[in-house]
């Protein structure tokens, strides 16, 4: 189904769930995006018969009903007793499906059109059930800039390419991947495919994908290979578990002694004139230290990897700013 109108379709399923009144056709042509742009009344009325049989085919009831002896046309509306699910008990590895397919249903997107309904709802007078909005509302965001693009690819079988940064380097390299799906693991989303220039199957973390992802070649061309199971190939179970990286970072003489039992000092060490050690920590997730790290403040400074230290220095500048706002806010 076409992005327009599925986002059409959810528009008009909130319109009719949110109000008490019975809407006529030519209100919820006024009312509901996606309609407007119709150029002729027969235009509309041809697209709203093929949602309503669209909507019928999907299960959700339509009432037909007046809202007094007085109006002229027949309106719509969905009771909200009909469209409510009662009590259902799912297996584990059914629930775990649904969890996924409304975590990938979630976008800002639709997030922004059922808000923008509920509103030009109001604004034209409509009584508006207010626990409607529960029917729509987001559980799981993402804020990755290449996470609609990389589905779309993902939906329509096309090759994608990207920039992307590895954890241990702060160099750019451009990949080209045959995508086979995007799963969410411990809080992170990651795309899993064919990388071309590996000549093997790779998990790619989309924060470190720079930009949009484009699309290259012909609708189709990519198909997932059967029984592969993409849960497990980001989990780590199908693949070598990633090499250690060496951290070498200075510490304050006598200072963090949690980050001094972990790592080994070997030499010591002045900074800006202040006297220290010089400390080698072995990590194997080198960006998920960079927290830990920063909350010793100026007691330990990264001196290598490049990229660890250039995280733990934005961290750092990211508090300073808070406190600058904070100061400014307390004037």
């Amino acid at each position: 189904m076409a992005t327009v109108r599925a986002e059409r379709l959810v528009n008009l399923v909130l319109c009719l769930l949110s109000t008490r009144q019975y809407l006529t056709a030519e209100r919820i042509r006024a009312i509901v995006p996606g309609y407007a742009g119709a150029p002729t009344g027969e235009a509309f009325f041809r697209t709203f018969e093929r949602d309503k049989a669209e909507l019928r085919d999907l299960g959700i009831p339509l009432e037909t009903g007046r809202n007094s002896a007085f109006d002229s046309a027949d309106g719509y509306r969905i009771a909200r007793r009909d469209y409510e699910l009662g009590d259902i008990d799912l297996e584990p590895d059914e629930a775990a499906a649904v969890a996924l397919a409304v975590r990938l249903w979630d976008s800002p997107e639709f997030t922004s059109a059922a808000r923008g309904a509920l509103l030009k709802l109001r604004a034209a007078g409509v009584d508006v059930d207010e626990r409607s909005s529960a029917a729509v509302e987001p559980k799981v965001r993402t804020s990755e800039p290449a996470f609609a693009s990389l589905l779309a690819a993902v939906q329509a079988g096309r090759v994608v390419e990207f920039d992307y940064r590895r954890p241990s380097s702060p160099d750019v390299h451009r990949r080209t991947v045959e995508p086979w799906g995007v799963v969410s693991w411990r809080g992170r989303w990651y795309l899993v495919g064919h990388d071309r220039d590996r000549q093997a199957p790779r998990c790619f973390r989309l924060s470190r994908i720079l930009g949009q992802a484009k699309t290259v070649g012909p609708a189709g061309q990519v198909q997932r290979p059967p029984d592969t199971d993409l849960l497990r190939l980001v989990a780590g179970e199908q693949r070598e578990p990633p090499p250690s990286t060496l951290a070498r970072m200075w510490v304050a003489a006598g200072r963090a002694q949690g980050l001094r039992r972990r790592a080994t000092v070997v030499e010591q060490m002045e900074l800006g004139g202040d006297p220290g050690d010089v400390l080698e920590l072995d990590l194997l997730f080198p960006e998920s230290a960079a927290s830990w790290l920063a909350g010793y403040g100026p007691d330990v400074a990264v001196l290598e990897p490049d990229t660890l230290r250039k995280t733990v220095h934005e961290i750092h500048l990211d508090v300073v700013d808070q406190e600058r706002g904070f100061d400014q806010e307390g004037r």
